[in-house]
Protein backbone atom coordinates (compact mmCIF):
# COMPACT_ATOMS: atom_id res chain seq x y z
CA UNK A 1 0.00 0.00 0.00
CA UNK A 2 1.22 3.77 -0.58
CA UNK A 3 1.82 5.70 2.26
CA UNK A 4 -0.29 9.11 2.45
CA UNK A 5 1.77 12.18 1.47
CA UNK A 6 2.75 13.46 5.14
CA UNK A 7 2.62 17.03 3.79
CA UNK A 8 -1.17 16.74 2.70
CA UNK A 9 -1.87 15.66 5.79
CA UNK A 10 0.24 18.42 7.56
CA UNK A 11 -1.34 21.35 5.22
CA UNK A 12 -5.18 19.10 6.43
CA UNK A 13 -4.58 19.18 10.46
CA UNK A 14 -2.87 23.44 9.49
CA UNK A 15 -6.47 24.49 7.74
CA UNK A 16 -8.61 22.55 10.57
CA UNK A 17 -6.84 24.23 13.43
CA UNK A 18 -7.19 27.38 11.85
CA UNK A 19 -10.20 27.06 11.28
CA UNK A 20 -11.10 25.83 14.91
CA UNK A 21 -8.55 28.33 16.60
CA UNK A 22 -11.25 31.54 15.31
CA UNK A 23 -14.17 29.50 17.27
CA UNK A 24 -12.19 29.51 20.61
CA UNK A 25 -12.67 32.07 23.14
CA UNK A 26 -15.59 33.71 21.31
CA UNK A 27 -16.77 37.10 23.42
CA UNK A 28 -21.11 36.37 23.56
CA UNK A 29 -21.73 39.46 24.39
CA UNK A 30 -19.76 41.07 21.43
CA UNK A 31 -20.62 39.35 18.13
CA UNK A 32 -18.83 42.46 16.41
CA UNK A 33 -15.85 41.30 17.50
CA UNK A 34 -15.96 37.57 16.37
CA UNK A 35 -13.85 36.38 13.10
CA UNK A 36 -15.77 36.50 10.21
CA UNK A 37 -15.93 32.51 9.84
CA UNK A 38 -18.29 32.29 13.38
CA UNK A 39 -20.14 35.55 11.81
CA UNK A 40 -20.84 33.99 8.34
CA UNK A 41 -21.69 30.93 10.67
CA UNK A 42 -23.94 31.70 12.72
CA UNK A 43 -25.56 34.16 10.10
CA UNK A 44 -26.13 31.23 8.47
CA UNK A 45 -27.76 28.85 11.07
CA UNK A 46 -30.33 32.21 12.11
CA UNK A 47 -30.96 32.23 8.34
CA UNK A 48 -31.50 28.43 7.99
CA UNK A 49 -33.90 28.55 11.64
CA UNK A 50 -35.67 31.61 9.78
CA UNK A 51 -36.39 29.41 6.83
CA UNK A 52 -37.14 26.04 8.49
CA UNK A 53 -39.86 28.49 10.92
CA UNK A 54 -41.19 30.02 7.73
CA UNK A 55 -41.89 26.74 5.87
CA UNK A 56 -43.67 25.43 8.76
CA UNK A 57 -45.83 28.50 8.91
CA UNK A 58 -46.78 28.44 5.61
CA UNK A 59 -47.42 24.75 5.58
CA UNK A 60 -49.53 24.70 8.38
CA UNK A 61 -51.59 27.85 6.08
CA UNK A 62 -51.78 25.86 3.42
CA UNK A 63 -53.00 22.72 5.21
CA UNK A 64 -55.78 24.86 7.03
CA UNK A 65 -56.70 26.21 3.19
CA UNK A 66 -56.74 22.44 2.39
CA UNK A 67 -59.09 21.26 5.04
CA UNK A 68 -61.42 24.28 3.83
CA UNK A 69 -60.84 23.30 0.10
CA UNK A 70 -62.20 19.63 1.32
CA UNK A 71 -65.13 20.45 3.43
CA UNK A 72 -66.19 23.07 0.33
CA UNK A 73 -65.94 19.97 -1.63
CA UNK A 74 -68.22 17.94 0.37
CA UNK A 75 -70.43 20.75 0.44
CA UNK A 76 -70.38 21.10 -3.26
CA UNK A 77 -71.16 17.27 -3.77
CA UNK A 78 -73.62 17.18 -1.33
CA UNK A 79 -75.06 20.21 -3.51
CA UNK A 80 -74.85 18.39 -6.68
CA UNK A 81 -76.30 15.27 -5.82
CA UNK A 82 -79.57 17.19 -4.09
CA UNK A 83 -79.71 19.30 -7.27
CA UNK A 84 -79.15 15.66 -9.90
CA UNK A 85 -82.02 14.12 -7.62
CA UNK A 86 -84.86 16.83 -8.48
CA UNK A 87 -83.04 16.57 -12.30
CA UNK A 88 -83.61 13.28 -12.24
CA UNK A 89 -87.50 13.81 -11.19
CA UNK A 90 -88.22 17.14 -12.68
CA UNK A 91 -91.09 15.44 -14.19
CA UNK A 92 -92.74 13.54 -11.50
CA UNK A 93 -92.85 17.16 -9.07
CA UNK A 94 -94.22 18.96 -12.12
CA UNK A 95 -96.50 16.49 -12.58
CA UNK A 96 -97.33 16.67 -8.76
CA UNK A 97 -97.37 20.49 -8.86
CA UNK A 98 -99.71 20.05 -11.54
CA UNK A 99 -102.17 18.14 -9.74
CA UNK A 100 -101.60 20.15 -6.45
CA UNK A 101 -102.74 23.11 -8.28
CA UNK A 102 -105.81 20.92 -9.77
CA UNK A 103 -106.96 20.12 -5.98
CA UNK A 104 -106.61 23.70 -4.63
CA UNK A 105 -108.52 24.95 -8.17
CA UNK A 106 -111.34 22.35 -6.85
CA UNK A 107 -111.18 23.29 -3.16
CA UNK A 108 -111.40 27.19 -4.46
CA UNK A 109 -114.47 26.39 -6.67
CA UNK A 110 -116.13 24.87 -3.60
CA UNK A 111 -116.19 27.93 -2.03
CA UNK A 112 -118.65 30.30 -3.38
CA UNK A 113 -117.96 34.16 -4.29
CA UNK A 114 -119.35 37.19 -2.53
CA UNK A 115 -122.04 37.23 -5.14
CA UNK A 116 -123.10 33.55 -4.48
CA UNK A 117 -123.65 34.13 -0.71
CA UNK A 118 -127.44 34.75 -0.91
CA UNK A 119 -128.13 31.66 -3.01
CA UNK A 120 -126.17 29.52 -0.49
CA UNK A 121 -128.13 30.89 2.52
CA UNK A 122 -131.15 30.25 0.34
CA UNK A 123 -130.27 26.66 -0.35
CA UNK A 124 -129.33 25.91 3.54
CA UNK A 125 -132.90 27.01 4.17
CA UNK A 126 -134.38 24.91 1.38
CA UNK A 127 -132.46 21.84 2.89
CA UNK A 128 -134.21 22.13 5.92
CA UNK A 129 -137.68 22.69 4.53
CA UNK A 130 -137.48 20.35 2.51
CA UNK A 131 -136.54 17.88 5.29
CA UNK A 132 -139.94 19.56 6.99
CA UNK A 133 -138.04 21.20 9.94
CA UNK A 134 -139.69 24.20 11.04
CA UNK A 135 -136.90 27.00 11.47
CA UNK A 136 -137.31 28.98 14.54
CA UNK A 137 -133.64 31.06 14.09
CA UNK A 138 -131.35 32.22 11.06
CA UNK A 139 -129.28 34.47 12.33
CA UNK A 140 -126.36 35.27 9.99
CA UNK A 141 -123.18 36.07 12.04
CA UNK A 142 -120.33 38.86 11.63
CA UNK A 143 -118.38 37.48 9.21
CA UNK A 144 -114.85 36.80 9.61
CA UNK A 145 -111.93 37.79 7.35
CA UNK A 146 -108.74 36.30 6.50
CA UNK A 147 -106.07 36.14 4.47
CA UNK A 148 -107.58 34.64 1.47
CA UNK A 149 -111.10 33.52 2.27
CA UNK A 150 -113.99 35.08 4.47
CA UNK A 151 -115.79 33.18 6.96
CA UNK A 152 -119.56 33.43 7.51
CA UNK A 153 -121.54 31.95 10.80
CA UNK A 154 -124.91 31.21 10.83
CA UNK A 155 -126.64 30.55 14.08
CA UNK A 156 -129.79 28.08 13.00
CA UNK A 157 -132.55 26.64 15.53
CA UNK A 158 -134.61 23.82 13.95
CA UNK A 159 -137.82 22.10 14.83
CA UNK A 160 -138.30 18.39 13.94
CA UNK A 161 -137.53 14.86 14.09
CA UNK A 162 -134.70 13.51 14.80
CA UNK A 163 -134.17 11.27 11.39
CA UNK A 164 -134.80 14.43 9.38
CA UNK A 165 -132.54 15.98 11.31
CA UNK A 166 -130.11 13.64 10.75
CA UNK A 167 -131.25 13.83 7.09
CA UNK A 168 -130.71 17.58 6.92
CA UNK A 169 -126.71 17.38 8.14
CA UNK A 170 -126.33 14.96 4.99
CA UNK A 171 -128.25 17.49 2.93
CA UNK A 172 -125.99 20.06 4.42
CA UNK A 173 -122.86 18.31 3.72
CA UNK A 174 -123.88 17.23 0.18
CA UNK A 175 -123.89 20.77 -0.73
CA UNK A 176 -121.33 21.38 -3.67
CA UNK A 177 -120.07 24.28 -1.50
CA UNK A 178 -118.47 23.74 1.86
CA UNK A 179 -120.71 23.92 4.86
CA UNK A 180 -119.84 22.88 8.16
CA UNK A 181 -122.14 22.23 11.42
CA UNK A 182 -120.37 23.16 14.37
CA UNK A 183 -121.24 23.06 18.37
CA UNK A 184 -124.33 20.69 17.37
CA UNK A 185 -127.15 20.69 20.66
CA UNK A 186 -130.22 18.98 20.35
CA UNK A 187 -132.93 18.82 23.13
CA UNK A 188 -136.31 17.18 23.94
CA UNK A 189 -139.56 19.86 22.52
CA UNK A 190 -142.89 19.74 23.09
CA UNK A 191 -145.14 16.58 22.02
CA UNK A 192 -141.95 14.57 21.49
CA UNK A 193 -140.11 16.84 18.77
CA UNK A 194 -136.61 17.67 19.24
CA UNK A 195 -134.97 20.88 19.05
CA UNK A 196 -131.52 21.20 17.33
CA UNK A 197 -129.35 24.39 17.75
CA UNK A 198 -126.14 24.43 15.47
CA UNK A 199 -124.20 26.89 14.11
CA UNK A 200 -123.64 26.61 10.29
CA UNK A 201 -120.38 28.05 8.61
CA UNK A 202 -119.76 28.81 5.78
CA UNK A 203 -116.95 30.23 3.43
CA UNK A 204 -116.38 32.25 0.96
CA UNK A 205 -112.82 33.29 -1.42
CA UNK A 206 -112.24 37.19 -1.64
CA UNK A 207 -111.85 39.24 -4.73
CA UNK A 208 -108.62 40.68 -5.82
CA UNK A 209 -109.97 43.80 -4.14
CA UNK A 210 -110.27 42.56 -0.85
CA UNK A 211 -107.62 40.63 -0.98
CA UNK A 212 -105.33 44.05 -1.64
CA UNK A 213 -107.13 45.32 1.58
CA UNK A 214 -106.74 42.77 3.81
CA UNK A 215 -102.83 42.97 2.95
CA UNK A 216 -102.90 47.01 3.52
CA UNK A 217 -104.89 46.35 6.99
CA UNK A 218 -102.12 43.40 8.04
CA UNK A 219 -99.15 45.49 6.76
CA UNK A 220 -100.39 48.66 8.58
CA UNK A 221 -98.48 49.83 11.28
CA UNK A 222 -99.95 49.19 15.02
CA UNK A 223 -99.95 52.55 16.86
Amino acid sequence: MMAKNPSIQDDFKKRFEAVAKQFRHLDSKDPSSWPLLPRFAVFALVAAACVVVLWFVWLSDVEEELVQAHAEELKLRDDYKAKLAKAVNLEALTKQREQVQQYVTQLEKQLPSKAEMDALLSDINQSGLGRSLQFELFRPGQVVVSDYYAELPIALRVTGRYHDMGAFASDIANLSRIVTLNNLDITVAKEGALTMNVTAKTFRYLDINEIDAQRKATAKPKK
